[in-house]
């Protein structure tokens, strides 16, 4: 295939990049050769000096003891960050080789250490597991069918407590791989609350190899205190709230570092509701997110028996940052929208989250539970009459007028429900 570019997968660590690669490689190909540039340090000679196809494949082949056939085999650069010149064999590869597949990882934690070259590779985000891929995981398949495919809102409305029940545990869970494993294998929220706090402080580990040591402090100060802004009832993120007399130039650096390395999602306000919307974003008010809705549980520290115990209380738990961090995490992970909030100009009104759909400006508020009153959504569809305003909330899939009832757990599907395809 002459148009075939090597694929960089990026992804925060521990989302699953490298079982994810090695599984593609076992059911696509019959042979694939696997290289760890981080484990591995020898291999790292053989992109010392010549960086040609020709030199590295039968380098490769010498190393492992195995013909790479090129229409057979998969190559498997993880960690590829550790290794720049193997970063700028790529650019040989898609160039000279294209009939070789090559596959790459890496974490965000270190890409910015050196730049792939440009243009030569195809590149894909894996984020936490979604929804879906949570029902699948827990043998939900049908269930899971029904989410995505059935164009009948009344069999979703059937299943609706299913949803809910299920939702309540992806919220305790989330979509780390291990974290799920561990639930479908031992069905323990504590085992799951265990792996979860070893993931936090692997990244706390992080820190100290990949930053500078005065950053140190700083990246720790804003990791901790995104809970703390999520459980506000405006939760525009203020530095000062961080530490007393903080600044944007303090904080820039470690802020920029965690949104690099994926443990965040920062979203932007913008101020107007027309195309597009970058155009209008005020970039010194924000609101920042965690990479996963289960982790987010963690620092929280939200207490396992509120999600065994009640029955909406872990809705409306955390004045629905929950909810929220939900719904980004499915916009994120299962479409290509630049997701904003909406706030006016006197700050007594928001919309959670404001995204471009085609030629179409989409105001989404998320609610907690059943209860869907909004006065800022109001506010925003007086002064911008959308075609469509979306309410998320625990209540059933409808419509009345221009409001689109949304159930939580059908967020993901939001282009399906916007083409009217339910």
């Amino acid at each position: 295939m002459a148009n075939r570019k090597p694929l960089v997968l990026y992804g925060a660590r521990q989302v699953g990049k490298t079982w994810l690669l090695k599984e593609f490689g076992k059911r696509e190909f019959e042979f694939t050769i696997y290289i760890n540039f981080n484990t591995d340090r020898k291999v790292h000679s053989i992109f010392k000096d010549d960086i040609s196809p020709q030199f590295i494949i039968k380098n490769l082949e010498n190393y492992h003891n195995k013909k790479i056939e090129p229409a057979k085999t998969l190559l498997i650069f993880d960690e590829i960050h550790e290794c720049q010149r193997a970063k700028d064999a790529l650019k040989y590869f898609n160039e000279d080789a294209p009939q070789y597949y090559i596959a790459a990882a890496g974490s965000f934690l270190c890409i910015s250490s050196g730049k792939f070259p440009v243009g030569q590779v195809n590149e894909l985000t894996l984020y936490p597991m979604t929804f879906y891929e949570f029902l699948e995981a827990a043998g939900r398949g049908l269930l899971a069918e029904t989410l995505s495919e059935t164009d009948t809102p009344a069999l979703i409305n059937a299943s609706h407590e299913l949803f809910t029940m299920m939702l309540r545990q992806y919220l305790f869970v989330g979509g780390m791989p291990e974290a799920v494993k561990t639930f479908m294998e031992t069905d323990s929220l504590a085992e799951v609350r265990s792996v979860q706090e070893v993931i936090l402080n692997n990244y706390k580990n992080d820190f100290s190899k990949h930053i500078n040591a005065s950053d140190i402090p700083k990246v720790n100060m804003l990791f901790e205190s995104i809970p703390f802004h999520l459980a506000k009832e405006k939760k525009k993120f203020i530095y000062k709230e961080v530490k007393t007399g903080g600044r944007v130039s303090e904080f820039e650096n470690a802020m920029n570092w965690l949104i690099n390395a994926g443990l965040v999602h920062k979203v932007d306000r913008t101020t107007d509701a027309k195309i597009p919307l970058s155009r209008y974003t005020e970039r010194e008010y924000f609101k920042l997110y965690m990479l996963d809705v289960g982790l987010l549980v963690v620092k929280a520290r939200l207490d396992i028996s509120t999600f065994l115990t009640s029955d909406n209380l872990i809705f409306n738990e955390f004045k629905g940052a929950l909810a929220e961090q939900f719904t980004l995490q499915e916009l994120k992970a299962l479409t290509k929208f630049p997701v904003f909030y909406w706030g006016n100009a006197s700050g007594k009104a928001e919309v959670d989250f404001i995204v471009q759909y085609k030629n179409e400006i989409i105001p989404i508020e998320v609610k907690s539970s059943i209860n869907t009153k909004s006065q800022s959504l109001s506010v925003y569809i007086e002064k911008y009459h959308p075609e469509n305003a979306i309410r998320v909330s625990l209540k059933n899939y409808g419509r009345n007028g221009k409001f689109l009832s949304v159930p939580l757990y059908l967020i993901g599907n939001i282009e399906s429900v916007l083409s009217g395809k339910y």
